[in-house]
């Protein structure tokens, strides 16, 4: 049932009142007079996004646009607009943050690595900022047959597949929802794989400590997007934001499971040494590797 919400004095020429109502996949609660209030005459918003809705009740039409308000078809399962009236999702949007710093901190750790072994780490750090691929940077190993060994193929193929892929996702938000796994088929496939083949205690721990925080990532995820209405009776809907942490912190763990990994077939002649930021010391830190020279053979 829709509620006339009070947006304050409007000027004579505006409309009354704009109703409240449900929608979504969470089924919450959308203030659709917020857009209204910024612009001073709610009649002039709803003209250009909805149809005239009856006081009392009714159903907003959204406009066939990716850019309208409240056009996006995915509603995760934190109640909207309860902590701000300029974020939907309030808890969602600011645990975005780490993707936003823990990108570039990676960029500026790795630099001395990246300069002697391949520039494409940049690549991935900037990705990963905006919910990126491992896929360019990989063993040649792994690469599939069909792409003879070439890097260069190989990212080609990953770009294609990376335009297509948002191209689809913006057409289909839905898509991207779900489509964001596939990216981590290959590389839990390898994960496994190397983890089984190495006898190294550090890239074992950093292989094991990855997958811990990738599962629970996605236990997050799956657990608010098909047990919301759970969550919703305990008041606790916050699991996606847990999703963008965990995810986040797997990122450095990950990568620097995949620079020993990568070392190993690459650069034999190499030592890695881990280190973590800001301190070595301290309990907990951001890991990364920087090169220790060559490898001495008795």
């Amino acid at each position: 049932m829709c509620q006339p919400r009070n947006l304050g004095p409007r000027p004579p020429h505006c409309t009354a009142g704009r109703p409240v109502c449900k929608r979504g996949a969470a089924q919450q609660v959308f203030p659709l007079g917020l857009p209204a209030r910024a612009l001073g005459c709610p009649g002039v918003w709803y003209r250009l996004l909805c149809r005239a809705q009856p006081e009392g009740g009714g159903h907003c039409t959204r406009m066939p646009s990716i850019f309208a308000y409240q056009s996006s078809e995915v509603d995760w399962c934190e109640s909207n607009f309860q902590h701000s009236e300029l974020v939907a999702e309030f808890f969602n949007t600011f645990s975005n943050v780490f993707f936003f710093i823990l990108g570039p901190l990676m960029m500026f750790l790795m630099h001395p690595y990246a300069q002697r072994r391949s520039r494409y780490i940049y690549c991935v750090c900037v990705l990963f900022v905006v919910i990126g691929s491992y896929s360019i940077w990989m063993p040649h190993c792994y690469f599939p047959a069909f792409v003879a060994k070439s890097r260069p193929q190989f990212t080609c193929l990953v770009v294609v597949s990376a335009v297509i892929s948002t191209f689809l996702s913006v057409v289909r938000p839905t898509l991207n929802a779900y489509g964001l796994y596939t990216v981590s088929v290959h590389i839990v496939y390898m994960v496994f794989q190397e983890y089984h083949k190495t006898s190294d205690r550090e890239l074992r721990h950093f292989i094991e400590v990855s997958v811990v925080l990738w599962v629970l990532a996605v236990s997050c995820w799956v657990s608010d997007r098909f047990l919301c209405g759970f969550w919703q009776e305990i008041n606790f809907f916050y699991l996606h934001s847990f999703w963008h942490v965990f995810i986040s912190f797997t990122f450095p763990y990950l990568m620097v499971s995949m620079a020993l990994v990568d070392a190993r077939y690459e650069m034999p002649e190499q030592t890695l040494k881990v280190h973590y930021w800001p301190r070595d010391t301290w309990p907990l830190g951001v890991p990364y590797v920087e090169l220790q020279g060559d490898r001495k053979s008795c």
